[in-house]
């Protein structure tokens, strides 16, 4: 399956980026796990134009809906939610709206739009962190 990323106008029902999904099944539970690439103190962020798709992560956290955004060629970002994100899990795609200009850092950067039968919903975003080339695998 082709990834897109399109920008959304004014008009669209949303500003930000648009993500086509990648319709995979949950992968390795990933959200409890302490190994990230973020733990070196590196900066980990990115600008919404990388974004090339995203899937739906397993999780055992209760209460929110987990994502992972792949970023270029081979860089993969768990997406946690602050809490339920409705048609989330069965959205081909989701926008980013971005608050400011600039990269996405951590959750306070983003909020995910998700399309469903009723208009948009919109799902803050809690935490973000890189995964690590053996979690990336996964996915």
């Amino acid at each position: 399956m082709t990834l897109r990323l399109t920008v959304l106008t004014a008009s669209a029902f949303a500003a930000g980026a648009v993500v086509s999904a990648c319709a995979t099944p949950g992968g390795a539970d990933i959200a409890s796990s302490p190994t990230t690439t973020a733990a070196a103190g590196a900066s980990t962020c990115f600008f919404p134009s990388q974004v090339n798709g995203f899937q739906r992560a397993s999780s055992t956290e209760r209460g929110s809906d987990d994502i992972v955004v792949t970023v270029g060629a081979n860089r993969k970002y768990l997406f946690q939610t602050l809490g339920p994100c409705p048609d989330i899990n069965w959205s081909e795609t989701i926008a980013f709206d971005q608050f400011g200009p600039g990269q996405i850092c951590d959750g306070r950067d983003v909020t995910l739009i998700v399309p469903s039968t009723i208009g948009p919903r919109r799902c803050p975003v809690r935490m973000i962190r890189e995964l690590s080339p053996e979690e990336a695998k996964s996915y």
